[in-house]
């Protein structure tokens, strides 16, 4: 064990789960109306703690368990034969773990941005449990955990490259979400701007400080790769702030602060696949990128193919995290066969388990909440609590 990198990777672990709560519910939170406030905090809340749980009954074995190249089977399931010194590389196992735990918790809560304001608590919570299990661990075994599309599979020798989480976080969540939405239908009223603007500023705050963990604590070890995977994260970010309020400008006049920070995420999601292989330069060129690219894409989904995703979750987070795993390729830092096959294989395989898990899911429990709980606010017809004396 090196106890420099343990260090780190505690300090990352709580980063990464500031970055779902309270960073992403305040995110969401901020961008729905006021009486759907709760119901967002409630969803985003609630799969934090339902992914911890499943994660530590079988999610962790699926994902790094030793069984083949598909799938990581049961034997580590309940954190078998693990304690506090078992070792991962340089790391308590269990610390291992729990830091990928905080990635099972946002995966799924990522999601929550196309269903909001209409979605049904129950169908939130048994979608995202067997979603995270079925979808989102598999994919995590075959990049991460040594399967078929890592070193020495499918793709040969050199596997797919993604840092921390391109293909396996934004694009299995980003495509999740866009089915999701075109399945669950449009809002009643979706012209209705965010209620709290601040809100959205704070949350983005909070998810951009939270990213240093998410990639700098990728490199698993308090080392120089560490410290440019960290500064890479920030100049993304800040390249994709400036690029989205300038294109928003040219278009519309005016840069809207909730777009900018919208930027942010995009060069966050961008970034994120790339971050342990690129330098300063090329960081500012995916963040430049990311900002009109991403914004682009919210027109294509929102305008053009009349998709209700709510916060925009694939244009963001599917489209960033799809082509930050291209440019890896395009800077000549991995291989083009395995960044686009590894995209088309959990592309594909991600859509078949989601579309199935909807149909499968939502015959147990409803998609969508009945009209008048749908117009009268999700906070008082589902959980009894308002946010606000008076909401909107």
């Amino acid at each position: 064990m090196n106890g420099a990198d343990t260090a780190w990777i505690i300090v990352a672990t709580a980063l990464v789960l500031f970055m779902t709560l309270p960073g992403l519910a305040l995110f969401y939170g901020g961008l729905v109306r006021s009486r759907n406030v709760l119901s967002v905090f409630m969803q985003c809340y609630a799969i934090a703690c339902l992914m911890s749980v499943l994660w530590f009954v079988v999610g962790y074995s699926i994902a790094f368990g030793e069984g083949n190249a598909i799938w990581g089977g049961l034997g580590k399931a309940f954190l078998t034969g693990i304690d506090a010194g078992t070792l991962a590389g340089t790391l308590p196992e269990v610390l291992f773990f729990a830091f990928q735990m905080t990635f099972a918790i946002i995966t799924p809560a990522l999601i929550v941005g196309a269903y909001v304001e209409r979605v049904g608590f129950g169908f939130v919570l048994l979608f995202s449990g067997l979603w995270m299990l079925l979808c989102y661990a598999p994919v995590v075994h075959w990049v991460w955990g040594g399967g078929m599309l890592a070193d020495g599979g499918i793709f040969g020798e050199t596997g797919v490259k993604d840092f921390a989480g391109g293909i396996v976080v934004h694009e299995t969540a980003g495509l999740a979400a866009l089915l999701i939405a075109f399945f669950l239908g449009p809002r009643k009223n979706h012209s209705t701007p965010p209620h709290n603007p601040g809100y959205v500023m704070i949350g983005a705050a909070m998810l951009w400080v939270g990213w240093f963990g998410f990639n700098g604590g990728s490199q698993l070890a308090a080392d120089g790769g560490a410290a440019m995977a960290l500064t890479v994260t920030h100049l993304s970010a800040a390249a994709a702030s400036l690029t989205w309020a300038l294109w928003e400008r040219i278009k519309f006049g005016k840069a809207s602060m909730v777009g900018m920070v919208t930027g942010t995420i995009a060069g966050l999601a961008s970034i994120t696949p790339a971050s342990g292989f690129v330098g300063p330069v090329q960081a500012l060129i995916i963040g430049a990128v990311a900002g009109i690219l991403c914004q682009e894409a919210v027109n294509l989904i929102r305008n053009k193919m009349k998709i209700d995703d709510t916060l925009d979750v694939f244009a963001v987070h599917g489209v960033g995290g799809i082509f930050g795993t291209i440019m890896i390729a395009v800077f000549g830092l991995g291989s083009w066969t395995a960044q686009l096959g590894s995209l088309a294989v959990v592309g594909v395989f991600t859509v078949v388990v989601t579309v199935v898990l909807i149909f499968v899911v939502k015959a147990i429990t409803p998609l969508r909440v009945d009209d008048e709980t749908e117009v009268n606010g999700l906070d008082i017809a589902v959980h009894g609590e308002r946010a606000y004396d008076h909401a909107s």
